[in-house]
């Protein structure tokens, strides 16, 4: 007898017969797990798995690359090209030659007519890199707007600024492998349980072979921060005033490496100047953590033989955003902590090949990490392209949260979304929805017509997704790694980067330039831009990454040609003595004051509104919210509430609220858990018509990244629970 059974039922694993399977890179969030995709005899994909030997994911997949196969089933998928004159009239089906002619047409009517950056383009981190590249040549080479860019403001552009002002370049200059060797970790608003599941588990593995202390910063008791030997649980927006203090401490106790600082540094005599201004004393009651645990957490830090630092939108979402980073980028130089095995400043992205946009979409400059401020840099791309360099803008026009307020004030009068869903990611909904309205213009291309933004479109053009196509990724710790074509794309859709070459085509001057027909002719092309530059990927082809399950850069053509075998496991930046990229090859230290323009509770909205992921669903739901199998978990908006707060207001475990905001309402199920203080509540950012409606969206000076972190609420009681739970129904998206 088995535990009161007399007999022992094995676990059977459902045969789906399959034939084939094919390599991929998950294109979900940005670790990169390395997938196989498996195709039966009748060519239909019925399953996922994880590829033993990738170094990134070792076999392993969270619940969304388990069930990541589904999509190529999923409902809502767009196969033929919509048209309309007017968002008021029903949309009629056209061909592709109509439709793309059509887009160019109306971008050189707006242009003509209002300037040429009064059309704007916003894509998205989810392109394959080769995608990327060719919308790049084609925004920049031939429609030239300046207004151009990705939805990965709205969540890496604070890391891209502060690796910018620290190191001179953006690139994250660590790597997993680090997990393996690190004595101590810093995680700032970072919760990897539920928004990076393979990292966690490298971490925690690592953890368990050496037991190295952990130390999160988090005002949310997230499951990561229940892992901790120390959580700090800050006030919200007051990070660099934490940061600024334990650097305080490290300097004022002699605790810093001074020999590294003075080798690969400028600025430690204005820091010191700076960070005496906060004391642990004076910091304790701006950012809630006492003054002692300030000092033992630098002490732990600094005292390691090498250190971790790792954030994600916790730092990033905030109007102090990229002081932020600059922040935790003085804490890893001040103690050397750059370069080596350990060591690191590592921001975990968010998208799939948000580092992909990064590098090579033009968005903020010219591929391979060029500025257009820079003629050299103008000069080289116009030559390579095959277009008069004057045609490029010598600075970078409006982010994407600032192209959205300028359709208010008439300066954008067209606008082509791509993959991205503001309706849903930017703050302020109502106010993006009545932006949408006013374009004399929109094209939606998406994988998905029932997409919110379709319902203001003049034109959808159905897009292939993910496996669909082919082409590469890169991921948080730059690994260029490739997804095959495993599926067909359904109807007449196709594939982004086709859609691209169709539009580029209705343009006159077009013909001087050459658009590569296939991705690896593109990828040939970024490769012979790389040489020689700190993204150096000119090593690589399509079929060398799919042998070595994903390549990080930089993998030099010199290296191929030796025959060298790229690392399977970790490449690391600025390893050499002052190999910074500024021109003395020295970082900069950056000292910074603390401006408190956070919105805060008061009488009136007396919560901290706190957002964030869920493990079973990716941003907006466009993709998980259409599976049973993630979409089950949390089909519907919830908010996490304090039993103490609840049992003051008299509500109870799943009772439908009302939270309001100066901005809007949205109305949620509430949760209750010990996990957030009485001041605070919590809401996952994936739904439709919810948190976004509630938050501020004030912008980070530099990165003009959102700061969806710090809003004030006040919470309201429903009388008629049924019909708050059917609106709340209607918002499941399947």
């Amino acid at each position: 007898m088995l535990f009161g059974r007399y007999e022992k039922n094995p676990i059977k694993m459902v045969d789906k017969q399959i034939k084939k399977w094919s390599y991929a890179t998950c294109g979900y969030c940005s670790v990169g797990c390395s997938i196989e995709i498996g195709t039966n005899a009748d060519g239909k994909v019925v399953g996922s798995r994880g590829v033993s030997g990738a170094d990134v994911n070792r076999g392993k997949l969270c619940v969304k690359g388990i069930f990541e196969h589904e999509l190529f089933e999923s409902s809502g998928r767009g196969d033929k090209p919509l048209i309309r004159e007017n968002i008021e009239d029903s949309y009629k089906e056209t061909t592709w030659n109509d439709a793309t002619a059509k887009a160019a047409k109306e971008i050189r009517r707006i242009q003509e007519k209002y300037g040429r950056d009064s059309f704007a383009v916003i894509s998205t981190g989810q392109l394959l890199t080769e995608e990327f590249y060719t919308l790049g040549k084609l925004t920049r080479g031939l429609i030239g707007t300046n207004n151009y860019d990705g939805n990965t403001t709205l969540c890496m552009a604070s890391a891209v600024s502060g690796y910018k002002r620290s190191f001179g370049s953006d690139g994250p200059p660590g790597c997993y492998e680090d997990f393996e060797h690190t004595e101590c970790l810093m995680a700032w608003g970072s919760n990897l349980p539920e928004q990076h599941p393979i990292i966690y588990w490298r971490f925690q593995e690592a953890r368990e072979k050496r037991d190295f202390p952990l130390i999160v910063i988090d005002p949310r008791v997230t499951m990561l921060a229940q892992k901790a030997d120390y959580h700090l649980a800050i006030t919200p927006g007051t990070d660099l005033v934490l940061l600024n203090a334990l650097a305080f401490v490290i300097l004022d106790e002699g605790l810093d490496d001074s020999a590294y600082i003075k080798a690969n540094t400028n600025g430690i005599v204005e820091l010191r100047t700076e960070v005496a201004n906060f004391t642990p004393e004076l910091a304790e009651p701006i950012c809630g953590i006492d003054a002692d645990t300030i000092r033992t957490v630098a002490r732990i830090y600094a005292k390691a033989g090498s250190a971790m630092n790792i954030w994600t939108m916790g730092i990033n979402q905030s109007t102090h955003g990229t002081d932020g980073v600059v922040g935790i980028n003085n804490l890893s130089l001040i103690t050397g902590n750059i370069g080596k095995p350990g060591g690191t400043s590592l921001s975990i992205t968010g998208q799939c090949n948000a580092m992909g946009t990064r590098e090579w979409s033009s968005c903020s400059g010219l591929p391979g990490y060029r500025a257009l401020e820079n003629e050299a840099d103008r000069d080289e791309i116009g030559k390579f392209w095959n277009v008069d360099p004057e045609f490029f803008p010598k600075k970078r026009g409006m982010a994407q949260t600032d192209i959205f307020p300028a359709i208010e004030t008439g300066e954008i009068k067209g606008l082509w979304l791509i993959a991205t869903n503001p309706m849903t990611s930017m703050a302020n909904t109502d106010r993006t929805r009545n932006m949408l309205k006013n374009l004399d213009f929109l094209v939606v291309q998406d994988s998905y017509a029932d997409v919110e933004t379709t319902e203001y479109a003049h034109l959808y053009l159905p897009a292939a997704t993910w496996a669909e196509k082919e082409g590469v990724f890169t991921n948080t710790e730059r690994r260029v790694n490739i997804v095959r074509k495993a599926a067909e794309a359904p109807g007449d859709s196709k594939s982004d980067f086709d859609i691209f070459n169709l539009i580029a085509k209705h343009f006159s001057n077009s013909e001087e330039m050459t658009f590569p027909e296939s991705p690896s002719g593109a990828f040939e092309e970024m490769k012979a831009l790389s040489k020689g530059r700190l993204a150096d990927i000119s090593g690589m082809d399509h079929d060398l990454i799919e042998k070595q399950r994903g390549i990080q850069w930089p993998y030099t053509q010199a290296e191929a040609k030796s025959g060298a075998t790229p690392p399977a496991g970790g490449k690391r930046l600025y390893t050499e003595t002052a190999s910074f990229r500024y021109p003395d090859g020295k970082a900069k230290l950056i000292a910074m004051p603390f401006v408190d323009n956070n919105e805060v509770p008061d009488e009136e909205y007396p919560f901290w509104l706190n957002s964030g992921r869920l493990v079973e669903h990716f941003h907006t739901r466009t993709k998980t919210g259409k599976l049973g199998n993630t979409n089950k978990y949390s089909p519907i908006p919830f908010m996490e509430l304090n039993p103490q707060i609840a049992d003051e207001m008299g509500l109870e475990q799943g009772e439908y609220v009302r939270c309001i905001s100066r901005r809007g309402d949205a109305v949620v199920m509430v949760m209750l858990t010990q996990r957030v203080a009485p001041n605070m509540v919590f809401i996952p950012f994936h739904y439709y018509d919810c948190v976004n409606r509630l938050s501020l969206g004030l912008l980070d000076p530099y990165s003009r990244q959102p700061a969806y972190k710090q809003a004030a609420i006040k919470i309201e009681k429903i009388e008629d629970q049924e019909a708050a739970a059917k609106l709340s129904m209607q918002r499941r998206n399947f």
